[in-house]
C-alpha cells in the first residue's frame, strides 16, 4: 500500500514532530488536518501553511475523515488518548505514532482499538534540542534513519505505507524492527548518549567552563541541553533495558580507566582503533 495525495491525513499533537510532519506533507501537497492543546498552535499553523484546518479540542469530524492519524504525543498521553477517544477512529483507518518508546505503548494500544482500525508504530530518529511548532523543520529528516515497529497483528500493506511515509518524508533510511528490538538498539543508541550527556555535565561544577572549552565538549554534550519530561519519561518507561546498556556501558569505562590508571598504553590503543573503526560506520553520507 502506498501513500497517495488521496489520502486525508490528520496530526495529533503539534510539536517540534507534529510540527516538521505537517510542514512537509503540505507542501508535497497532502490533505493535512491538526488536533492539539492550545489554539494559539493551530493558529500558528494555519498561518504558516502546515495545515488545511485544525482543532484545539478532540474534534469528531476531523477524526471521522482521516484516512490515516498520526500522533506525535508523549507515550502516556497517546494511550490516554486513545483509552477516552479511541472508539471515535473509523474503521479502514491506519494509525501510526513518534514515539520514543515501544514495548509499553504498542501491544495495549493495538488492543484497545476499535475494529478495522490498524496501529502501525514508527520511530523518526529526527529530532533539535527544543520543543514547540515554531520550530518545527521538516529538513530534520534529511539523512535521519526512520524505523517502522510492525507486531504480527499489522498487515504487510500497512508496514509498506508507513514506510512509504519515512520516504515522503525524506528519511535516509527505512529499518523494519520488532518493538523488543527496538527497545534495546534504543536504550544503547539514543537513552544511553543521553545518559552520559546529562551525567557529565553534572560532573564538574567549576564556573565559566564554556570560556575554556573546544568543540570536542559542544559536540559530546549537545543533546545535555534536554526536555526532562519528556526523557524522564522514555528513561522510566524503558528502564529495564536502558540499566542493562548503563552496566555494559559502565564496565567498558572501567575498562578504559584501568588502562590509564595501569599504564597499558597497548590496550589503550587497541580500544581506540576499535572505536575508530566502529565510529566510521555512522558518518552521514550526503544523498
Amino acid at each position: 500500500m502506498k501513500l497517495d495525495e488521496s489520502k486525508k491525513i490528520l496530526i495529533v499533537g503539534l510539536g517540534l514532530l507534529g510540527g516538521s510532519y505537517a510542514q512537509s506533507l503540505t507542501r508535497q501537497g497532502y490533505y493535512v488536518t491538526a488536533i492539539t492543546r492550545k489554539q494559539s498552535t493551530i493558529d500558528y499553523a494555519l498561518e504558516h501553511n502546515m495545515i488545511t484546518k485544525g482543532s484545539a479540542f478532540v474534534d469528531p469530524e476531523l477524526i471521522k475523515e482521516a484516512d490515516i492519524i498520526i500522533f506525535a504525543l508523549y507515550p502516556h498521553i497517546f494511550v490516554d488518548w486513545i483509552k477516552q477517544y479511541g472508539s471515535l477512529i473509523q474503521p479502514k483507518t491506519v494509525i501510526t505514532d513518534v514515539t520514543g518508546v515501544k514495548q509499553c505503548i504498542v501491544y495495549e494500544i493495538q488492543s484497545m482499538l476499535p475494529q478495522g482500525v490498524e496501529f502501525i508504530s514508527a520511530h523518526p530518529m529526527a529530532g533539535k534540542e527544543t520543543a514547540g511548532i515554531e520550530y518545527a523543520d521538516e529538513s530534520i529528516f534529511k539523512n535521519a534513519n526512520y524505523i517502522v515497529v510492525p507486531t504480527e497483528n499489522n498487515s504487510l500493506d500497512t508496514v509498506e505505507l508507513c514506510g512509504d511515509l519515512g520516504e515522503t518524508l525524506g528519511f535516509r533510511e527505512i529499518s523494519v524492527l520488532s518493538p523488543e528490538k527496538h527497545d534495546r538498539m534504543i536504550a544503547f543508541l539514543s537513552q544511553l548518549t543521553h545518559c552520559i550527556a546529562v551525567s557529565l555535565m553534572c560532573a564538574c561544577d567549576e564556573p565559566d567552563l564554556e570560556r575554556y572549552t573546544g568543540d570536542s565538549f559542544r559536540d559530546l554534550t549537545r543533546i545535555a541541553n534536554i526536555n526532562d519530561e519528556m526523557w524522564s519519561e522514555l528513561f522510566l518507561s524503558n528502564r529495564e533495558t536502558l540499566l542493562d546498556e548503563m552496566d555494559k556501558y559502565r564496565e567498558s569505562f572501567d575498562k578504559l580507566y584501568n588502562t590509564i590508571k595501569n599504564g597499558d598504553r597497548d590496550e589503550m590503543r587497541e580500544m581506540m582503533r576499535l572505536s575508530t573503526a566502529r565510529r566510521r560506520k555512522f558518518n552521514k553520507e550526503k544523498k
